[in-house]
Formats: structure tokens, sequence, C-alpha cells
């Protein structure tokens, strides 16, 4: 509500700006509506004048002014307000154009007659554009809009812990909606560099190679891309199941996602008992393309809230490549210009600004992390497409999953050549490091003499059995999908491997031997896995007692 003066500038203004040679445009045509929540909720008055350009039907502005002063001074108890407005030009596919509303701000609410919301995108001199927030049945050209004055929030709080809610925090899974800490705007500044600290400790995802070769720290940003059907989901699904009882809770955000598609992820999360740390953000292709484009900042935002407790998050953007469609597809119906492969040219902003989001916080705002993890989806391997480079850019690394090796049946199906960790490894415990940096050497040198060897070149008896250590260190680091290691499984399997007691075992055994050497471990782990942490060194006497604690099982 605005005082007497304040409004009284205002309507003065929006008097003066009424051009006499203006001829008055054709009445929208009358359709059947249904009660306007305007004047139900009293916002309304059912007297009001019509302030209209045409000459004849133009108010006496100075009597029209002393009516309204004399209405405050009469009666200064009730909310007399004051409000601009504005009227629905066109309507359709998500999108609203608007004329009048001319102190409405980008990002802001509108609120239709029937009640749907909508998020101001594009501000011009004359007419603001819209999109819907839900379906837009019910709105018809003419229909009055009024600005919410406030910005879109998304409700945070410990209860959406278990929950499935889509990107306004309203309930999907047939519960009542969580009791909410506070509200929370979905577009926040990212903190500075003053308020970051370093990232030094590992999120295990329980997948051997990423762990062990392409390590991620706990604020990192790890983009994984490969083309459909590669695994990528799987990666992300894995990493969230091996955070239980690591006092990391997880946000996993579905966008344009079908609902048939994504019923066997939430009962995979139920069933392992994820669920109880995990949030899920869902935006199916079903939605208006408003509720796909605000999915994931919606889930930054959930995340943020966590974060600024001292807690760490991790995030998976399920995929960007729908985000970056669906903004697409926002940004053409807002006859925005388009530039490459037609998306609009703050496209890349759009996603470092989201991304910029995540981080490890220093103790002075909270000390927490947000450890994202997007997903980017290629076309026929294509890691130099528009979208694939610029999350590439943005991030501290990236996965890439190979269509070749997944037809080949390697599981998981991550090039090694491609892919690369830029921060994961000041994280990764030195022991850890000192072992699995052998083991990539080795890995990336199969790759190139086995190309080699395909061109049918005779090879020597080393190279030859180079190629065989190779293929017995590809098949040793095969996973079965939804089933991630410990932090200790996998050092004890790692240290099999590096220093060479794993090529003792016979072809076609090593998954036998490595589930026996699991259960013994369990049953009685060495002292030095007992003690494993981030400052843990492999020393001579820790050698010698995990040599023997493995031979024993050959």
């Amino acid at each position: 509500m605005r005082d007497l003066q304040t409004s009284l500038s205002i309507l003065t203004r929006s008097f003066e700006n009424l051009s006499p040679d203006e001829e008055k445009k054709p009445t929208a045509a009358k359709h059947s509506r249904g009660k306007s929540i305007f004047r139900s909720a009293g916002w309304v008055e059912s007297k009001s004048h019509n302030i209209s350009p045409s000459t004849s039907n133009r108010p006496d502005i100075k009597k029209l002014l002393t009516t309204i002063k004399q209405g405050f001074e009469k009666s200064p108890q009730d909310n007399v307000i004051i409000q601009s407005v504005g009227t629905v030009q066109h309507i359709g596919n998500g999108v609203a154009h608007i004329s009048g509303l001319p102190y409405a701000g980008i990002d802001e609410l509108v609120i239709f007659e029937n009640g749907v919301e909508g998020l101001t995108l594009n501000l011009g001199t004359d007419k603001i554009d819209v999109i819907l927030l839900s379906m837009d049945e019910g709105i018809h050209g003419g229909d009055l809009v009024l600005s919410m004055e406030k910005r879109l929030t998304f409700p945070v709080g410990s209860g959406a812990l278990g929950r499935i809610l889509n990107p306004l925090g309203k309930a999907l899974d047939e519960k009542a909606d969580f009791e909410a800490v506070q509200h929370l705007p979905i577009e926040r500044k990212a903190p500075g560099i003053i308020e970051r600290a370093t990232i030094d400790t590992p999120l295990y995802t329980g997948t051997k190679k990423i762990d062990a070769l392409i390590p991620i720290g706990r604020g990192q940003r790890e983009l994984i891309a490969g083309d459909r059907q590669t695994g990528k989901t799987t990666l992300a699904i894995d990493t969230i199941l091996n955070q239980k009882d690591q006092d990391v809770i997880c946000i996993y955000v579905a966008i344009g996602q079908k609902k048939s598609s994504l019923l066997p992820t939430l009962r995979l999360l139920e069933q392992r008992g994820a669920m109880k740390y995990t949030t899920v953000i869902s935006a199916s292709p079903d939605d208006p393309p408003a509720l796909r484009y605000i999915a994931p900042f919606a889930g930054c935002t959930l995340a943020e809230y966590f974060a600024g407790m001292g807690k760490d998050v991790l995030i998976v953007y399920d995929d960007l490549s729908k985000h970056a469609d669906a903004y697409r597809e926002i940004s053409l119906l807002l006859k925005r210009p388009p530039g490459r492969e037609a998306y609009p040219g703050d496209i890349f902003y759009l996603h470092s600004r989201l991304l910029e989001r995540s981080g490890k916080w220093s103790e002075k705002v909270g000390g927490g992390s947000i450890t994202a993890i997007p997903i980017v989806n290629l076309q026929q391997g294509n890691v130099a497409s528009y979208i694939p480079t610029n999350l590439i850019s943005i991030c501290d690394g990236q996965i890439i999953l190979e269509s070749d090796l997944f037809n080949r049946s390697v599981f998981p199906a991550i090039n090694i050549d491609l892919s690369v960790s830029r921060v994961g490894g000041a994280a990764q415990i030195p022991a850890i490091r000192e072992i699995a940096s052998q083991l990539k050497l080795e890995i990336a040198q199969f790759g190139e003499i086995e190309k080699f060897a395909q061109f049918g070149s005779e090879i020597d008896e080393e190279t030859r059995a180079r190629i065989q250590r190779g293929k017995i260190i590809q098949a040793a680091f095969a996973q079965n999908a939804h089933h991630p290691y410990s932090s200790s499984e996998e050092f004890l399997f790692l240290y099999a491997l590096a220093s060479g007691i794993l090529f003792e075992i016979p072809d076609g055994q090593i998954n036998n031997f490595e589930d026996r050497l699991f259960v013994k471990l369990h049953a009685s782990p060495p002292d030095f896995l007992n003690d494993l942490s981030k400052d843990s060194m492999l020393l001579d006497e820790s050698r010698i007692e995990l040599d023997e604690f493995i031979r024993s099982l050959i």
C-alpha cells in the first residue's frame, strides 16, 4: 500500500501519459469466465474509474484526484490501495503478453484473475512478457493482471527431506505440503571468492573408476556427459546411494523426465533407504516450460539452505540439456533473438549463474558445501557441440561416457582419456592418490597401444603383455549398476590391483576373489583401513600388512 502523496503522484503521471489523439481500442471479445479472485478478495472495488485514452470518455483529472483525496481523508482507517494494473493482450503456449504494469520489475510475480501466477521475463516500454507457472486455462485477452510486488521464492526446511516436490515446492507424493521454515528467492547471487574455502574433502561416488581416477571433492562441479542410454543417470543415482551414513544431504532435480522413467529411480531410492536424506524435485514434460526453467534454481535454493547450516549437500541436475531446451522454447516464444542452434545469447549465463552457486564455503558463512553433478546429453559423442562445451568450461571437470565402450559391455563406459577432475585430486586421500596415479597411466597407455594393435601390425612380446595387463585392469574396474563400493573396499581393491597381486588371479575369477576379499574385510579389517582418513599415508609397514591380508585368500 502506498501513501496518499505517492499514490496521487503516480496517478497524475499516468493521466499525463494518456494521449487525447489516440483512438479508443476495440473492446476485446467477451468470454465466459469464472469469478474473479480480485473482486472476491476485495482487491478491486466494484465501482472503479475506467481511464480511457478516448477524448470523449476522458475523465476530469482534477475532479477525480480531488475525489480520491477526499476518500483518503474521510476513511484513513480503510485499506485504500491505488495499484497499477495490466491487461492481457495475448495468451498462449505458456506465455502472456501484457500491457500496463509500468512499475513491474524483472523476475517479479504477477497474478491473473483466475489465480494463476506468472513470472516477468521481458520488460518493454509499453508491455511486459510473462511466463505462466501453471496451465493457461481460464485466461483470456482483456483479463486484469496485478503485480504481486515480490520475487519467486521456494519453501525450505528439513521437512523437504524424503519428499517429491515440484519446482514451486508443492508436494507430488500425495502427502501434505511440508512445513517451510522460510521462503528463499530462487535467484540469488553466488558467494564471492572470500566467502569460499579450499576443497579438501573427498566425496565418494561408490564407483571405483571415478573415485580412483577422476576423484570428486565436496564443493566441486563435475559434469557427466554422454549419449543417450550410456549410464549417465546410473552414475548419479549410485553417488546418491553411496552417501548413506556419510552425513551428506542429496537433492535430485529431474528436468523434463517422463514420470514413467522417473518412477523406477524413486522406487530404488526408497528401497535403499536413500529417501531419508534426499529430496526429489521433478518438472515433467507435461508441465509448463516455466517449471522446467526454474526447476534447477529451486533445487539450488534448497541446497543453499542446508549448506548455510553447515551441511554438505550433493545436487544432481538431470539433465541440463532439457533445461537449455526449455529456456530456448521460452525465449523463442518471447521473441528474443535466436543465436547458435537457436539458443538465446544468454544461455551461457543461464548455466554459469546456476553452477557458480556451488562450492565449499568458509566458516564465516556456515562452512557447508554444495557439490553439483550436472548431466548433459551428447549427440553421437560430440563434446564440441554448444551446450556441452559451455558446461565443460563452467565445471571443474567432466566424466565422458562413450557409446562404443557401452556396446562392448564395459561398465561404467567412462572414457578415461577425455575425462578429468581439475580439483578433486587435491581432496583425494594421499594413500589412494599414490596408487591411483600409477593405474591411470597404465590405462592411458593401454588405450593407445590397443588402438595401434587394431591395424594388424606385428607387436612384440612386451607390448602384448602390456595389452593383456591393460585388459585385466579394465576388467577389474568393471562394476554393476547400483552396487556402490565403500571407501575401504575401494582402497583395498586398488591396492591389490596396483601391487600386482590381482594379476595372479586366474582369468574369470577376479569377481569371485573380490567378493571373498570384501567378506573378510568386513569380518576383520586391517588396522590401516580402520584409521583411513584424508591424511593417511601408505607406509612400508602398512604395505606389509595389506599384502599379508590379501594374499591369505589366494
